[in-house]
């Protein structure tokens, strides 16, 4: 009854919402050839790449409103407004509040920073909500060169990983985090080990459902749009638990008194900006602002208002440049 209920809260919740210049990263070596005669085939080589290393910034960042010409920072700053594509189902990071209806958290909270050093204004932020599902997708170009892209860059708790830096671009880190369970607070679960055969949550698109789909402990992996639809399903009793990364959780778990995050962090996930491959300019602005609010302490501000419940801010993610 308890989950029923909440679910039910939480759906009408739900239902308000309506580069070039750098590598992607060295793919691995390629096998030797099978010795003459041999059938045997090798799987090919995953691309390997160190995911946190980025566009080093170019010098100083240039005053907001005076974007150098004849570059995609210039297109952005003619057109009025930076285009943010996120979710609105993360708590803490990018959800829709229920009395404002407004998407705020923590990545929006980024947003605005890029949005203020652009413009001077953090208000001249647009925001588009994608699914997790499109979020490289968005910006790896499927339109014709020259044509206006989707968003210009994707801020939406996205783990920076080598595959995706085939499609897409990323910031340095703005986020160290990993993925935990969530689970009821009556329940024995302490780790993954311990749901063999057990139905987990995860959203579409997210590296938490691939986390889940390579566990040796073999839990079955159910996929849902969002995280609120996880939400949903483990209050519904649909699944035993959901896995994604802490930050996310302890979001959940705020929204519901009778489930608890529990066990270590199986996994590491940078959090990093996303922008197309086509605008180097933006990428290397990206991580002049992220370097400043590194410096100035406007991303411990941004952390104590948003994770402060998770405990005092640790050091912001060092910059690491390719």
């Amino acid at each position: 009854m308890r989950r029923t209920a909440l679910a039910a809260g939480l759906a009408v919740i739900l239902a308000l919402a309506g580069c070039t210049d750098p590598d992607p990263g060295p793919d691995a070596a390629p096998p030797p050839p099978p010795a003459a005669g041999s059938t045997t085939r090798s799987a090919p080589a995953k691309p390997a790449c160190d995911a946190r290393a980025s566009l080093r910034p170019a010098g100083a960042l240039p005053a907001p409103g005076k974007m150098p010409a004849g570059g995609y920072l210039a297109a952005i700053q003619k057109r009025g407004r930076l285009v943010l594509g996120t979710s609105q189902d993360s708590p803490l990071f990018s959800s829709r509040n229920a009395f404002t209806g407004r998407v705020e958290g923590f990545d929006i909270d980024m947003g605005r920073l890029i949005a203020a050093a652009i413009f001077g204004d953090p208000g001249k932020l647009q925001i588009k909500v994608i699914p997790h599902a499109d979020r490289t997708a968005v910006l790896s170009g499927e339109g014709e060169e020259g044509q206006p892209d989707a968003v210009d860059l994707v801020i939406n708790t996205m783990t920076a990983n080598c595959a995706r830096w085939q499609e897409v671009d990323f910031s340095t880190v703005y986020l160290e985090t990993g993925q935990k369970l969530l689970v009821a607070k009556d329940s024995p679960v302490d780790g993954l080990d311990d749901l063999a055969k057990q139905k987990v949550c995860a959203a579409v698109g997210s590296t938490s459902l691939q986390n889940l789909e390579d566990a040796a402990s073999d839990p079955v992996p159910v996929a849902r749009n969002g995280w609120g639809e996880c939400l949903v399903a483990f209050q519904q009793n649909e699944v035993a638990a959901i896995s994604t990364d802490d930050t996310i959780l302890a979001g959940l778990a705020a929204q519901d008194p009778f489930a608890k995050v529990v066990g270590q962090r199986f996994t590491e996930e940078p959090y990093a900006v996303a922008v197309s491959k086509r605008h180097p300019d933006l990428t290397r602005f990206v991580n002049g602002v992220l370097e400043q609010s590194r410096r100035d302490g406007t991303w411990k501000t941004i952390y104590d208002r948003w994770l402060g419940a998770l405990g005092p801010a640790p050091q912001p993610p060092a910059a690491r440049y390719r």
